[in-house]
């Protein structure tokens, strides 16, 4: 995926939390419902988020220098981090706290027709922004189901912004019920209940973001059936006798280092030895561009019993 796709999934999420946002704090404000305040902040911190992954994206981008030789894609996976610390402190914690603060001194709401507007406007904003980031999730990962694209996606721009709708949504529908229980059985305790569940819904989603974005930022590898193909590749390869296990790493979503051994036939001569090598690294890169800098330490066995390396970068 682009920068530039995940941008525009940024942008679409933006505009529809930041609208959604002053809606359900005119609701709050008119009805006094907990649920509808936990929503609004829930949606601003959404739009605290994308602006952060915004700054990783841009941060991010920036090529690379003697003090970061691999460039600063990391930047991304470290903001998508702080993002899921924000969900849960901002968002989860003072959900929490309103619906403990409205249990202990319930009150009944007023014009509560404000709030279902808000709710169905904001469940078509918060599902067009899903829609978006779900169709750049998707693109290209073969037809896999949301859960499985959702753990093999590595760009925080659109996972992160997938689990927050999928969380917005749900505290959609959380808020809905706990304020038609409200309403129709007179028990104002629900819409405090409801905040208490959206605040919960909204930690267990930041615990998730935080295992999957520490996983990148710690040196997780590609997926295992891009490895499997670049060993096969290294293995049909002319003059390959033996291929070692590609050694892969993130350094950002598009941005892939493969470090392998391959050892040659020892009739080869050095040069033969450094044409194969190299068209090897231009067959892995035609088939995956996101493999940016590839690393092949060459091991050919010579005919007095010694061996010799020849590595070099891409």
């Amino acid at each position: 995926m682009s920068a530039k796709e995940s941008r525009f999934v940024l942008f679409a999420a933006f505009g529809a939390n930041l609208f959604i946002a002053v809606s359900k704090f005119a609701a709050a404000l008119a009805t006094g419902s907990s649920s509808m305040l936990s929503e609004g902040i829930h949606s601003v911190v959404d739009c605290t988020d994308q602006a952060l992954l915004l700054v990783g994206e841009k941060r991010g981008s920036r090529p690379a220098d003697p003090e970061h030789p691999f460039g600063h894609g990391l930047e991304q996976y470290f903001w998508g981090f702080v993002v899921a610390i924000l969900i849960f402190a901002l968002g989860g914690g003072m959900s929490v706290w309103e619906g403990i603060r409205h249990l202990r001194h319930p009150e009944p709401l007023s014009r509560p027709g404000w709030n279902y507007a808000v709710l169905a406007v904001a469940f078509v904003s918060e599902g067009y922004s899903f829609s978006v980031a779900f169709r750049s999730l998707r693109k290209g990962r073969g037809g896999k189901g949301i859960w499985r694209s959702f753990q093999a996606s590595k760009n925080p721009s659109v996972f992160v912004v997938l689990a927050e709708d999928a969380a917005a949504l749900g505290g959609l529908v959380i808020a809905l019920c706990a304020l038609a229980a409200d309403q129709l059985l007179g028990m104002p305790v629900w819409d405090g209940i409801g905040s208490i569940l959206i605040g919960v819904a909204l930690v267990a989603v930041s615990g998730v973001l935080a295992y999957e974005t520490r996983a990148l930022l710690t040196g997780e590898s590609t997926g295992p059936e891009v490895v499997r193909q670049v060993k096969a590749m290294a293995q049909s390869q002319p003059g390959v006798l033996e291929a070692g296990q590609p050694l892969t790493m993130h350094f950002g979503p598009d941005q892939v280092l493969l470090n392998m051994e391959l050892r040659f036939r020892p009739d080869m001569t050095a040069e033969e030895v450094g044409r194969a090598s190299e068209a090897f690294r231009r067959r892995v890169q035609e088939a995956f561009p996101f493999i940016t800098r590839i690393f092949v330490a060459v091991r050919q066995t010579l005919d007095r019993g010694g061996s010799h390396g020849l590595p070099g970068p891409a």
